[in-house]
Order: C-alpha cells, then sequence, then structure tokens
C-alpha cells in the first residue's frame, strides 16, 4: 500500500477551480492511503531570526540544539517528515499575482531543509527523493501557456522546479488556466485539465 501526501491551499473552499480538481484527482486514487495537510488550517513557520538560526546551526553546522531552539523548527520537522513518508506528494494551490500563495511558497521552505530532502557535498547538490512522485495543480485566472504572458508564470514552473531539486523521480503539473475568461475557454481548459489529470492518476494508481 502506497502514501499519498495531498498538500492543499484553496481558501476560496467550494467555489475553488483548484478544490474541484483536485477532489477529482483523488477520485481517482486506488490502493493507497491519504493523509492531507490543508495549509489554509496548519500555516506553515517563515523563516525568522530565531528559528534560521537554528536551522543553520543544526543542519549546516552540526550542532546539538538545546531544548528551545529544538522546539523553533518542530512544525517544519514535521512537515518534512509528512513528505518523506509518502510515495507520492499532490500539491494543489491556485496562482497568485504570477506566482504561489506565501503559504505554499512557506511550506517549500519548510521542507527544503539541508541533509532532509536534499544535500550538498563536493560543491554540487543532490536531492534525497528519488524514488518519489510529485504532482502540482494550479489554477490561474489569465493565461500563460502561450503569448505575451508566458514569462509571467512562476507559479507551476517554480514548484516544478522545487521538487525537481529535492530529487524527485517523476515531477509533473497541470496548470487549468484561463478560468477568467470567457465562458467556452474556461470550460475547455477546464475539461482539458481533468483530462490531464486522470490520465497522470491512471499511471500512478492504475
Amino acid at each position: 500500500m502506497t502514501k499519498t501526501l495531498v498538500v492543499k491551499y484553496v481558501p476560496r473552499g467550494e467555489r475553488s477551480n483548484t478544490r474541484k480538481i483536485l477532489e477529482e484527482f483523488k477520485s481517482r486514487v486506488k490502493n493507497s492511503t491519504i493523509e492531507e495537510l490543508d495549509l489554509t488550517k496548519d500555516v506553515p513557520d517563515l523563516f525568522l531570526s530565531d528559528n534560521l538560526m537554528a536551522y543553520i546551526s543544526r543542519d549546516y553546522l552540526g550542532q546539538s540544539l538545546p531544548p528551545e531552539q529544538k522546539s523553533l523548527l518542530t512544525k517544519m520537522d514535521k512537515m518534512t517528515e509528512q513528505v518523506k513518508s509518502a510515495d507520492m506528494v499532490v500539491l494543489a494551490y491556485p496562482m497568485f499575482n504570477f506566482s504561489m500563495p506565501a503559504a505554499v511558497k512557506a511550506w517549500f521552505d519548510s521542507i527544503m531543509l539541508k541533509g532532509h530532502t536534499w544535500d550538498a557535498k563536493d560543491g554540487s547538490y543532490a536531492g534525497l527523493m528519488q524514488g518519489k512522485k510529485a504532482l502540482t495543480i494550479v489554477s490561474s485566472g489569465g493565461a500563460y501557456s502561450t503569448g505575451p504572458m508566458k514569462a509571467w508564470e512562476h507559479a507551476l514552473s517554480l514548484s516544478n522546479a522545487e521538487f525537481q531539486f529535492m530529487g524527485f523521480s517523476e515531477v509533473k503539473g497541470v496548470l487549468a488556466e484561463a478560468m477568467n475568461r470567457d465562458e467556452d475557454t474556461k470550460a475547455s481548459n477546464f475539461a482539458k485539465a481533468i483530462k490531464d489529470i486522470h490520465a497522470i492518476a491512471h499511471d500512478w494508481y492504475g
């Protein structure tokens, strides 16, 4: 039995196109336990001065931390362990201002810990998440796959880069774009996103 970790940031709830696509994907999951992390309710910690120094001291300098410093990394360590224990990671969120919402970026910062999901040796980087699969589902109001706004897409592309850096063996992405355009365009792009996630679910779960 595999494990699928679903990480979501869908503050619009039932109205969210991202949520609708994610729920359709979840309905196709077979023979895998699903663990969910809702970033609107369990908000990741930001790196601030105290926990950043604790992270550097522990994971870069190899120092043992006193209890009060260890506690500063508790939530980051928990979220990192969720990723490490999963076979598939499915991340879903809407595009905000051409990129990912702040809570999603904070989640990536929380789990991209040196010596845990990636490492560095002899001047080169190595991802530690080999054998795992990652899927990012993003919806956007505008269109970014072609045309003058193509260079403005920093949501799905950044997510893919983060997973690739951590060494995930398979990184997939689905962008349901132009959700604020005319109804025909929206319906066509939404249908394509559903078709794409059905294909990925079939490939991953049969």
